[in-house]
């Protein structure tokens, strides 16, 4: 049987990656509407009607209006920060933990995860799951993304002859972010997350450093990579490394998939381990993670 999609925000950098998924995906079609209509309610709320699944690629505020616009019965796959916290909604990071794949498939309502988030939570709920990390640790996040994920205007700057090479940016420490990852990431102390662009399209490290004789029990690094390892046994998307196998890493190297891997990088002569996150801001950080929510949302696919 033949299920419809209407994306509601399509022409934006999430909608146009989600657009282009599914154009390959059997068993699915696209409702789309003209330019006149796309910011039409009348129009968009009977997309919605006929759809099987919405997709909302919208800001905030709009996210939010499109919800109360939404028929009853509606099903909603929400991109925006908007409803990845709020009551009534499925987290859409389907390897998060046991159970939560079937979960987003029931859903009437889902809340995609944001792409920093989605590599931070990776580190943190495996080991907050299992007693390696305190719910009240004091922790610092860094990560660094390419330039697609910033907008409109950050890409327009970064690709003008001269953009800038790298840049920190929410250095008010308000990320938008941080709610969702201490909430799926089992955090009670809040983190100081400090995120960055470089000069480079697309691609994401995200880094938690953190003191070995401060963490429950001591673990070693070897400990942490099992912990990670046996979390998410199993998994097609997650990959745990066992180590290193060169001094550095570059956050590209998973572009254009839907991939995330996971590394440990430590000095146990110091205690120092820094826990690494690996994705593709516009794979599993959004298009990519977006395509398998509505496929188990659809049932399109197994996971």
């Amino acid at each position: 049987m033949i299920k419809s999609l209407f994306i509601d925000g399509q022409a934006g950098t999430t909608g146009l990656g989600i657009a282009q998924r599914v154009a390959a995906l059997p068993g699915l079609r696209l409702i789309t509407l003209g330019e006149a209509e796309r910011k039409a309610p009348e129009a968009r709320a009977a997309a919605m009607a006929q759809a099987d699944l919405t997709i909302l690629c919208l800001p905030d505020d709009a996210a939010r209006e499109a919800v109360a616009l939404a028929p009853v019965g509606a099903r909603i796959l929400d991109a925006s920060t908007a409803h990845r916290v709020a009551p009534g909604w499925v987290y859409g990071f389907a390897e998060m933990a046991p159970g939560q794949a079937e979960a987003i498939a029931k859903a009437r309502y889902v809340g995609n995860p944001g792409c920093y988030a989605t590599g931070a939570i990776s580190l943190l709920r495996p080991l907050t799951a299992q007693g390696l990390l305190t719910p009240e640790q004091n922790l610092s996040i860094n990560a660094v993304s390419g330039y697609s994920g910033g907008g409109k205007a950050m890409i327009a700057a970064h690709e003008a002859q001269g953009g800038p090479a790298f840049e920190l940016y929410a250095l008010g420490l308000g990320h938008k972010h941080i709610p969702e990852i201490m909430a799926y990431g089992g955090l009670t102390q809040r983190p100081l997350f400090v995120p960055s662009v470089g000069h480079f399209a697309q691609g994401m490290l995200v880094c938690i450093p953190v003191f070995l004789e401060q963490l429950p029990g001591h673990p070693t690094a070897a400990r942490l990579v099992q912990a990670f390892a046996d979390y998410y046994a199993g998994s097609k998307n997650l990959v745990v490394h066992s180590g290193l196998w060169s001094a550095d890493l570059q956050p590209e190297a998973l572009n254009n998939t839907d991939r995330l891997e996971i590394f440990v990088a430590a000095d146990e002569a110091h205690g120092h381990a820094v826990l690494i996150a690996r994705l593709d801001n516009l794979g599993k950080g959004a298009s990519g993670a977006a395509v398998q929510n509505l496929q188990l949302m659809l049932g399109l696919k197994d996971e």
